[in-house]
């Protein structure tokens, strides 16, 4: 298939998407009788409605056809792009699935739920040097997910999802493409696949041999359901979906136990490795002769999800003989013990080895682990160190070696201090670690055939923000990604450090923020680093004169040949190959909505009568008049604060010449009906631990302060203000309207209102309920509904997954308010999670909330309650 340039790209394919993002779903109505608007009836009506034709255009506008070049093959020579297709439709999501303890699965297709509403459309192959592009083929009727390039990056393997299968599609740099699995892949708690070093492999989970039927539930109750206190305190969230019968778990050990496969891609042969287990995680070696193999334990847990079950980490030869445990996670229940750090996985991690992966060169594992505690030693003693500030253990870098004994195991190099990374040269002769004693940071190089020696890279304070030097650049050259140095788990397959030529340098690439983002903006940087002496070369800079320029691929390190994106105020952003200052545009992506984009903003600081400053930005409508007063809808989300300075360091990242970003539920839109959209910080000040204390006072002074503020500068009519929010947003938009009398109209979404349903904590707040009672109570806007003023819209997805947010509670504070008679509606929405997802929800949001702002913020003075004909 011949490559094509980028304005002809797939003109049919792009039609086709632009009309199904535009387009309404079936069913779905605004209009009274005769096609027009009618706010009331929207308001009343039981089936999914739309919002106005100009919210509708900005929600649906399909922005996800723009690209950002960022997916690099590691042979530097092209990008894939995953082609979306805008929200998800309620016939897609509402797919019927089994939920269990946190994990959903779609038992027709056997995988997670995640892959069947989440999935892309198509798929990109894209030059790196002129951005020419290439379709990859796709089975018809598949949707696609988790594209991954081979070791040396000439083919893409990928997931093609049909109704009732997951199979591995691999792909060559033309575009052609074909199935690799006979068998269905089992894509249910581990979701992917992995290459041998040599691209001849592929290892995956496939749907065992004669599995057994379903486990089916009787329709005789066996007994209650039940739970058990265990011994100690267990602080555990309101988890939303937990497990709770017998036939759950064997429900949960029916779709999780599959059977690990290899799968040579030219033949389609298939090993079957040992036989069917509960696989959570694989990690296949770089020859292919072992794998790092997860599995799910028992026993299984009522009062926590599956990710704090316990697991087991095993070396697999290719028979499938378990050869080695590599470390054992046990069950989580959620017991205070500070012995016990926990994995941020599955399980509570009891094992000391960390960073654990294949060393690329095939010769086995490595990873960090601190030596054997002495005999007698306490745990109180091992926390301690020397003056120096020295670990009492030392550190150490190991290899495990084929065939995994405990006489296999060897030290590579040990350190006095804690090792915070590790990565290699790629001959892996040298050794790169980064080192942390509390905000002193050492990243230094060891060369192996003279350990006693260290060569100091960078050091810093990380407390020092603009003194951070980046990350250690890897050799796969993505940015932002591919960093050895930076949070996170460690890259698969060993992944090693990028060298100059000449193998005396490594580079490091990050931003540098300027100290006052307001007059300049930030600016990417790519660095070499002579190994053996520390001294620093700048190799690239981006620009930042009225342009935002961010690195997101390294081509050449040695020559600065990177690929960036490059936004303004007012140009969307574009990928860019840069060779020095020659730049070659590589991707040609649109501003859906540029009257939002060209549409006023003003940003300024307010300060609170009690000093306290903070910043509001307010969105204006186009061919706005200064001194026109409009009628303004507030969307905040408070967040916590120890002082001024706490609050400031926020800002340092900011870039002044970012390109707006818009959403599916960007407040902004309301901007095309007349209203100002106000966005203001919302700090909650106080003393570390304590904040909460001040919050209801500080909740009410901030939005008093930017109420003047705006009053003051002509833009708001103060007798029509609405006020809203998600999550967090929507509970302090509840207490904004019992504890002020500012606001005539308020959206909540997914909010918790009474926060004695959460009382082992909350949010930022650590304490427990009976240990800050007052706080839990006066920060309940349940607790004070009487007091409510103004009109209330809440909405809900009914299965809302966050710990804080359980769905129960907006049909509670409903009913208190309906029984108070105030002013309220309710919208609960099948199968949402805690943001609405689906595109039918999200315009039938559009619909309710621009209807109720129109009803009681278009004329504040009247009584009016929109009747519920179903009482």
């Amino acid at each position: 298939m011949a490559a094509t340039r980028r304005p002809s790209l797939v003109p049919l394919r792009r039609a086709a998407l632009l009309l199904a993002a535009t387009a309404l779903p079936a069913g779905l109505q605004a209009q009274d009788g005769n096609g027009g608007w009618n706010a009331e009836q929207v308001l009343r009506e039981e089936t999914y409605v739309a919002p106005p034709s100009s919210i509708a255009e900005a929600v649906l506008a399909p922005r996800y056809l723009n690209v950002t070049l960022n997916e690099l093959s590691p042979d530097h020579a092209r990008f894939f792009n995953a082609i979306g297709d805008g929200p998800v439709t309620m016939d897609r999501f509402s797919k019927p699935f089994h939920e269990l303890g946190g994990e959903f699965i779609d038992y027709q297709a056997n995988r997670a739920r995640a892959l069947t509403i989440r999935s892309d459309v198509g798929l990109q192959i894209i030059s790196a040097t002129d951005g020419s592009v290439v379709d990859v083929q796709i089975p018809n009727g598949a949707r696609v997910s988790n594209p991954s390039w081979s070791p040396d990056g000439s083919r893409l393997a990928f997931f093609a999802h049909l109704d009732d299968a997951t199979h591995i599609y691999v792909a060559d740099a033309s575009g052609r493409s074909r199935q690799i699995t006979r068998s269905p892949v089992l894509a249910t708690l581990y979701t992917g696949f992995d290459w041998s070093a040599d691209g001849r492999t592929l290892a995956t989970v496939l749907v065992p041999e004669n599995r057994p039927a379903m486990p089916r539930e009787s329709d005789v109750p066996s007994g209650p359901q039940l739970k058990l206190t265990t011994e100690g305190e267990n602080m555990l969230r309101t988890y939303a979906s937990l497990m709770a019968t017998p036939h759950d778990k064997a429900l949960l050990e029916w779709h999780a136990t599959g059977q690990v496969a290899l799968i040579d891609v030219e033949s389609r042969r298939v090993t079957r490795v040992g036989t069917p287990a509960m696989v959570t995680d694989l990690d296949l070696s770089p020859d292919a002769q072992h794998l790092r193999v997860t599995l799910l334990q028992k026993p299984f847990s009522y009062i926590v999800p599956v990710r704090n079950f316990g697991t087991e980490e095993q070396i697999w030869d290719r028979s499938g003989s378990a050869l080695a445990t590599v470390q054992s996670d046990s069950l989580d229940l959620g017991v205070r013990d500070p012995s016990r750090p926990q994995n941020n996985g599955f399980g509570a991690n009891a094992s000391g080895r960390r960073e654990i992966a294949w060393r690329a060169d095939g010769k086995g594992l490595t990873f960090l682990e601190q030596e054997p505690r002495a005999e007698g030693d306490t745990a109180e003693a091992e926390a301690s160190s020397d003056e120096n500030g020295r670990a009492r253990r030392k550190d150490r870098v190991m290899l495990w070696a084929p065939p995994f004994g405990e006489s296999d195991l060897s030290v590579v190099y040990e350190a006095d201090n804690r090792i915070t990374a590790h990565r290699f040269s790629p001959d892996h002769d040298w050794l790169f670690l980064s080192e942390r004693q509390g905000q002193r940071v050492h990243e230094y190089a060891v060369e192996l055939a003279a350990p006693s020696e260290t060569h100091t890279l960078v050091r810093y304070a990380s407390d020092d923000f603009y003194a951070n030097p980046g990350t250690i650049l890897g050799r796969d050259g993505r940015v932002g990604g591919g960093g050895f140095f930076r949070r996170g788990p460690p890259a698969g397959n060993g992944e090693v450090v990028q060298m100059s030529p000449d193998g005396s340098s490594v580079y490091y690439a990050g931003t540098a923020y300027a100290k006052d983002p307001m007059e300049e903006g930030p600016r990417a940087f790519l660095d070499r680093v002579a190994i053996r002496t520390g001294e620093k070369t700048r190799v690239y800079e981006g620009d930042n004169d009225d342009v935002s320029e961010r690195l997101l691929a390294v081509l050449d390190a040695s020559a600065g040949q990177v690929v960036v994106n490059r936004e303004s105020l007012t140009q969307v952003g574009q990928s860019y190959l840069r060779s020095g200052a020659q730049l070659t545009q590589l991707t040609e992506n649109r501003d859906y909505t540029p009257d939002l984009t060209a549409a006023p903003v003003e940003r300024f600081v307010v300060e609170r009568p009690d000093g306290f400053r903070f910043r509001v930005t307010v969105n204006l409508p186009p061919n706005y008049r200064k001194g026109t007063r409009l009628p303004a809808m507030f969307w905040f989300y408070p967040r916590e604060y120890t002082d001024q300075e706490n609050y400031d360091e926020e800002a340092r990242t900011y870039d002044k010449n970012a390109f707006p970003s818009f959403g599916t539920r960007s407040m902004e839109y309301l901007v095309r009906l007349g209203y100002a959209v106000v966005e203001p910080d919302a700090p909650i000040v106080g003393r570390q631990g304590q904040m909460n204390n001040n919050y209801e006072h500080d909740l009410r002074n901030n939005l008093a302060a930017v109420i003047d503020e705006l009053d003051r500068r002509e833009i708001i009519d103060r007798t029509r203000l609405g006020i809203g929010g998600h999550s967090y947003g929507a509970f302090s938009t509840a207490n904004a309207m019992v504890h002020t009398p500012f606001f005539k109209a308020g959206i909540a979404g997914d909010g918790n209102y009474n926060r004695t349903f959460t009382p082992l904590s909350f949010q930022n707040e650590d304490r427990i309920l009976w240990d800050a009672k007052d706080t839990y109570l006066s920060m309940s806007p349940f607790l004070f509904a009487n007091n409510l003023t103004g009109a209330l819209l809440m909405y809900h997805g009914l299965h809302d997954q966050n710990v804080g947010t359980d769905p129960d509670h907006t049909p509670r504070l409903f009913h208190a308010l309906n029984g108070l008679g105030k002013t309220a509606a309710m919208y609960n929405y099948p199968f949402e999670d805690h943001g609405p997802a689906t595109k039918e929800t999200l315009l039938d949001l559009w619909a309710r909330w621009t209807a109720w702002l129109e009803v009681y913020l278009e004329n504040p003075a009247s009584d009016r309650t929109v009747s519920d004909d179903q009482g």
